[in-house]
């Protein structure tokens, strides 16, 4: 099958495959909010002794989502965006088991219904998605298909083979504990097309489920994205049932939901960068400290920490104190507020690029050291269609910028916005130092919110 697009960005910082398992922390500083979710409605009180897995708070937008205690602590609500945890500590917790009869479940959804509760009730069905929306699917509605990739490719997320490099038989365990919650739908395993020892081990894992249809993809970033995986599967976004995607950690928190009834208290993350000394994978809960998780890592004073990847993260929030439920990663980028003048003027060795005008285009992919700060002066686009040549979606982003540009939503919407999957490339490449991605995203965000005007007054 082909691909269109995709640019693999050399930055300094990958994280090594090590996996660190953090200590016990004192206090979690638990946000009330992800990229997805806002904990808005607070199941707890001031003072009160919870254990662990227990509802802190539920995002009464997105299926009553809940946030769990990943420890035993006692409840401090002095401040508006936190659930603070303090004196925590390791509790044992009885396994869950959901009743019959419970008034989430349709009474016609069975064995599977009651399968889904628990996914829910246990902090699993978080890390499901729909692939176009990349929102949280209904937990109780039909997929048409579900797609698993094992692929993560933005510069600094959790790597799918980190996770399952010791938890191969884990990960195979909950891709049928998932066939289990369907019926006739299939299940597309996606993987890259290499010849390594893991690749190997996970097609023989795999091999005999005739459920299972593996999709193997070209290692360039972003085909590793749900939309654009759905979209070359020949499922578009005009149906009205969706396609659920999930990566490794969510399979892998499939299981430990439905084969030990555990809460999921912990999840792998990356920290990496340039301005990180020793780039690694973490085993960390939500609302671990984040400067307990950054001390004495850092090699720079004047840094800005990312939460999520190089391309599409947003700046750590200042009063962010803790891991948010969703978090995949840090990334830590030296902190420059300054523009360099003529900066597109003064090629370099040091300047990694996509285009071919700079003197790195020259030697080798040696990774390059990329900073927060942009390069040059911000100018007009020059319709080089850079930013065609890598998106991975097959729309132009220039022209669809020109139209934006003019306030034309409408003729931005007919170039096919929607099918921007957010990736971040169009920006990254674009010599011009347009901020493509956050003007497509806040377009997008328009007209989402023009559709739900619509549907609410219909």
């Amino acid at each position: 099958m082909k691909f269109r697009g995709g640019y693999n960005v050399p930055v300094a910082g990958m994280p090594s495959r090590q996996v660190e398992v953090l200590g016990e922390p004192d206090v979690l500083y638990l946000p009330r909010w992800s990229a997805r979710f806002r904990f808005s409605d607070l199941s707890v009180e001031e003072g009160q002794r919870v254990s662990p897995g227990q509802v802190l708070a539920k995002d009464p937008g997105n299926h009553s989502v809940p946030l769990l205690a990943p420890r035993a602590g006692t409840v401090r609500l002095d401040t508006a965006d936190h659930v603070v945890l303090e004196g925590v500590v390791p509790e044992e917790q009885e396994p869950y088991e959901p009743r019959e009869g419970l008034p989430h479940v349709p009474k016609d959804a069975g064995s599977g219904g009651m399968k889904r509760h628990k996914l829910m009730v246990l902090g699993a069905w978080q890390y499901f998605y729909d692939a176009h929306t990349k929102m949280l699917p209904d937990p109780f509605g039909t997929p048409r298909a579900v797609i698993i990739s094992t692929l993560r490719l933005e510069p600094f997320l959790v790597r799918g083979d980190v996770q399952m490099e010791e938890s191969l038989t884990t990960f195979t365990r909950g891709i049928e504990h998932l066939q289990s919650l369907l019926e006739y739908q299939p299940i597309y395993l996606v993987l890259p097309d290499i010849q390594s020892e893991l690749a190997r081990r996970v097609r023989e894992s795999v091999r005999g489920y005739a459920w299972v249809k593996l999709f193997e993809i070209p290692l360039r970033y972003s085909l590793d994205d749900f939309a654009v995986l759905a979209r070359a599967l020949g499922y578009g976004q005009e149906a009205e049932s969706p396609v659920w995607g999930l990566y490794a950690e969510g399979v892998l928190a499939v299981d430990r939901a439905l084969m030990h009834s555990a809460p999921c208290s912990s999840r792998t993350i990356a920290l990496g960068g340039p301005e990180v000394g020793a780039p690694v994978h973490l085993e960390a809960m939500p609302g671990y400290p984040i400067d307990r998780i950054l001390e004495g890592r850092l090699t720079g004073e004047s840094v800005r920490v990312i939460n999520g990847g190089a391309l599409t993260g947003r700046k750590l929030e200042s009063g962010q104190l803790g891991l948010d439920s969703e978090c995949a990663g840090l990334t830590v980028l030296s902190e420059e507020i300054e523009r360099e003048f003529l900066g597109f003027l003064r090629p370099g060795s040091d300047r990694r690029s996509y285009s071919r005008c700079f003197l790195s285009s020259l030697f080798d992919r040696a990774s390059g050291r990329l900073k927060a700060a942009v390069r040059g002066e911000k100018r007009a686009c020059i319709a080089c269609i850079q930013c065609e040549q890598v998106c991975p979606a097959g729309i132009r982003p220039h022209v669809i910028h020109k139209f934006l540009y003019q306030d034309l939503l409408e003729n931005a919407e007919q170039a096919r916005l929607d099918l921007c999957v957010g990736c971040g490339l169009c920006s990254y490449v674009c010599p011009s130092k347009i901020e493509l991605y956050q003007q497509f995203m806040t377009a997008q965000e328009t007209v989402w919110e023009e559709q739900r005007a619509v549907e609410t007054t219909e």
